[in-house]
């Protein structure tokens, strides 16, 4: 009813001359009110169960969200195996993925109480709103309502997952073509904070850069030097917090650490290099991060709706590994 009546309310200020834009009324967040009224809570609770024993696991559900909507929307299909090892879950970047199954244990407590009736694409969507909350960071409203897609492609993900090695153009563009704006791009980025990836993924910045055993540029020296004390020239393995000082802690050092110039990635780098995203960069560490709860709560929904299935499209899947 209240969508209805939002609608309607948007049909009269058209009428009126009023310019308004028509707000996405394809997800509800009472859509399981009736149908399954305990289903926030269920997510919520065996969350916080793993989470709390296991902080570190925020990050990785966080990714996993940001990995699903990133590749044919946000409709779970992260989450599908795939016997010859083809599915999105199987591609490189995805490898290091983990957290399933805490996605598991919410969908197998859900089919207990309401079958058949909650998809795996909205629980993901909530286990990372509540991971994130678990460990203080900010929460955000999930509208709800997705359900899961029966494709899951390897090279789907090789193609349209934003690489830590792009520069702002590609990354504008990669975010552009989701309906994601620079200011999302920047603001999403910021959830770097927490988390952390290996030597590996920085190797070639330290120590190889041009191809002639120089260090990216865009680098601070002294953080160079660092990485090269904790990532020898032939370690891939080992571990790097992508927001040193503050890997743990959602909060907004990880806009400080940029500014340094001490992005552990090229894509954060790349935020000094276009004006927009530069300069969000620089207010949030002028203001200690005043909007940075908000703003990353508002792009956290609009990633939300990328691509989404609902009505007819998809299904609902009984377990989340495999389509139905």
């Amino acid at each position: 009813m209240a969508s209805k009546n939002l609608l309607a309310l948007v049909v009269l200020l058209s009428v009126l001359g009023v310019s308004v834009a028509i707000p996405k009324l394809s997800l509800d967040l009472d859509y399981y009110r009736y149908k399954c009224p305990d289903a926030e809570r269920i997510v919520r609770r065996v969350t916080e169960q793993y989470v709390s024993r296991k902080p570190s696991l925020a990050a990785a559900l966080l990714r996993m969200y940001f990995h699903d909507c990133f590749v044919r929307g946000c409709d779970g299909s992260v989450l599908l195996k795939s016997p010859n090892k083809d599915a999105e879950r199987d591609a490189i970047p995805n490898l290091s993925l983990r957290g399933y199954e805490v996605v598991d244990a919410a969908k197998t407590a859900l089919e207990k109480k309401c079958p058949n009736l909650v998809s795996c694409a909205d629980v993901l969507a909530l286990v990372a709103r509540d991971a994130v909350v678990v460990i203080k960071g900010p929460w955000w409203p999930v509208p709800l309502g997705r359900r899961d897609g029966r494709i899951s492609k390897l090279n789907d993900a090789l193609q349209h997952l934003p690489s830590p090695f792009a520069d702002i153009k590609t990354l504008k563009k990669n975010f552009a073509v989701k309906g994601l704006n620079t200011k999302d791009l920047v603001v999403l980025s910021g959830g770097h904070t927490i988390g952390i990836s290996n030597c590996a993924l920085v190797n070639a910045r330290i120590y190889n850069f041009t191809g002639k055993g120089d260090f990216d540029p865009a680098m601070n020296p002294s953080y160079v030097r660092e990485l090269k004390k904790k990532c020898k020239p032939t370690d891939f393995r080992s571990t790097l917090d992508m927001d040193p000082g503050s890997a743990k802690k959602f909060d907004t050092h990880y806009f400080n650490v940029v500014a340094q110039k001490k992005g552990l990635f090229t894509s954060d780098s790349t935020l000094l290099d276009d004006v927009e995203t530069k300069l969000y960069v620089q207010t949030q560490v002028a203001t200690g991060g005043i909007s940075f709860n908000k703003d990353f709560s508002d792009s956290m929904v609009k990633l939300g709706f990328v691509q989404i299935l609902t009505g007819k499209n998809g299904e609902i899947r009984k377990k989340c590994a495999f389509v139905n």
